[in-house]
């Protein structure tokens, strides 16, 4: 069955597989695209409001980017042994049983792909009045009324085809790249970069760091997301590792390299007073302009990685029902553009629902805290499969193992325990949540067959 001869609008297609359409450049765009969203325009004031000295908030990020390239590192091996649709589900799913799997599924619906993408149509919309203007703290109803059109925006978008969605992280992608570099260049050549190596400021402890740490991991978050969408690569063994690999090593210099330019211009106490610093960096620079055209970028920016995660995140959803572990409709595939669109729409709603309940930093706290165990699982996987799997065809294997991995995991555990003992009722609700998915997968899912 061709595009052209299928028929426009079924939805009870036979079509169980989704075409690979996605290239190196567009993987690595999509790497990118969804990572490099709001996170770096809008975390520092948090991150220097806990963490008040210019070294210790620089060497964070760079420990953000650390850990975060061990993990890209650890999962490019995943990746590549079993490129299929739906990214760490298919890992855990593989390493630690069906169980896991559906946690993770549950755990992505009711709590991490809303909160994920809730944070970034609240983003865009609010630098997107920004430009215009318009001061969303006093317009707080048309702030949630654009985030809420952004993600059916981004839903329309990635329903029509892959192509497309694809194109649109890529477009925005280059341009939110551009706007960082202006940004960098402009602040280093203006500023002073002795001004980011300063010390001093108040002792910061444990609790303050790993506070600060929430922020920074929800700006390097999406670095292995292109793997949700393994099933729709070209050539996926070699594809994949390279796109996690390079993508993350391109973030990471920016994110240092964009910290050190907004300290070069603007003192950490006025940033912890700043949250739209990179506004007021520009502002600094070139004048008033400059913060309109900075808004504008970070509007791009945001709804770029809006749009990349609208793309890769219902293929979990998608590979879930196609496996048996979730309510057999979210497994329809557009008839016409080749698509999950229920998937799609689901996701879309969900995120709806959390721009018009929730703000900003409840939602990019609750994501955090929620995926990283599963990413830790995920990680240790790499250990159990080589053990449990050792004939699985491994095209890439990761660089520095078994060390690498276990950098992760150790990070991992303890950022999750600080949380805990920083944010023990925050923290504690959303373990029980995620747990909550147990009786709900034995008692619905566990035959594998799905519910219709």
């Amino acid at each position: 069955m061709t595009r052209h001869d299928a028929p426009p609008r079924e939805v009870t297609t036979k079509l169980d597989r989704l075409p690979r359409a996605l290239g190196l450049t567009s993987s690595i765009a999509l790497v990118v695209g969804i990572t490099v969203g709001s996170g770096i325009f809008r975390s520092p004031a948090g991150i220097a409001e806990r963490v008040p000295n210019p070294i210790v908030m620089l060497t964070l990020w760079a420990g953000g980017g650390l850990v975060s390239l061990c993990g890209a590192l650890s999962f490019a091996e995943l990746a590549a042994a079993l490129p299929e649709t739906g990214g760490y589900y298919v890992y855990l799913r593989e390493g630690w049983g069906r169980a896991v799997a559906f946690l993770f599924g549950w755990a992505q619906l009711v709590l991490i792909r809303a909160s994920a993408l809730g944070g970034l149509a609240i983003a865009f919309s609010d630098y997107a009045l920004g430009a215009l203007g318009i001061d969303p703290a006093t317009h707080a109803l048309a702030s949630r009324g654009l985030a809420a059109a952004a993600l059916v925006g981004a839903a329309a978008v990635n329903i029509i085809g892959l192509d497309l969605g694809a194109a649109v992280v890529s477009v925005s992608a280059a341009a939110k790249f551009l706007a960082l570099a202006v940004l960098i260049v402009s602040a280093l050549l203006a500023g002073s970069v002795g001004n980011a190596f300063l010390s001093g400021g108040p002792p910061v402890g444990p609790g303050s760091i790993g506070l600060a740490l929430v922020s920074i991991l929800w700006a390097y978050d999406g670095f292995a997301d292109v793997s949700y969408a393994a099933g729709e690569v070209k050539q996926p063994q070699k594809t994949l590792p390279r796109a996690i690999i390079l993508g993350t090593l391109t973030i990471v210099v920016v994110y240092v390299l964009t910290n050190l330019a907004y300290l070069s211009v603007i003192p950490v106490g006025q940033m912890a007073r700043s949250p739209l610093v990179a506004a007021d960096t520009m502002s600094a620079v070139v004048g008033a302009r400059g913060a309109t055209l900075v808004s504008l970028f970070v509007a791009v920016s945001a709804f770029g990685a809006l749009n990349g995660l609208m793309l890769a995140s219902p293929r979990l959803f998608f590979a879930m029902a196609r496996d048996g572990m979730f309510f057999q409709p979210i497994a329809r595939i557009h008839g016409r553009f080749l698509t999950p669109y229920v998937a799609i729409l689901l996701t879309a709603l969900l995120g709806v629902a959390l721009v018009f309940s929730r703000s900003f930093e409840a939602m990019t706290s609750t994501f955090v805290i929620a995926i990283w165990p599963f990413y830790a699982l995920a990680v240790g996987a790499v250990y159990r499969l080589r053990r449990l799997r050792p004939d699985l065809p491994r095209p890439y294997r990761t660089i520095g193992y078994p060390v690498v991995p276990g950098v992760f995991i150790a990070a991992t555990v303890l950022f999750l325990v600080n949380a805990l003992v920083s944010e023990p009722v925050s923290t504690g609700v959303t373990f029980a949540l995620i747990l909550a998915g147990l009786p709900i997968y034995y008692a619905l899912f566990a035959d594998g067959k799905g519910r219709r």
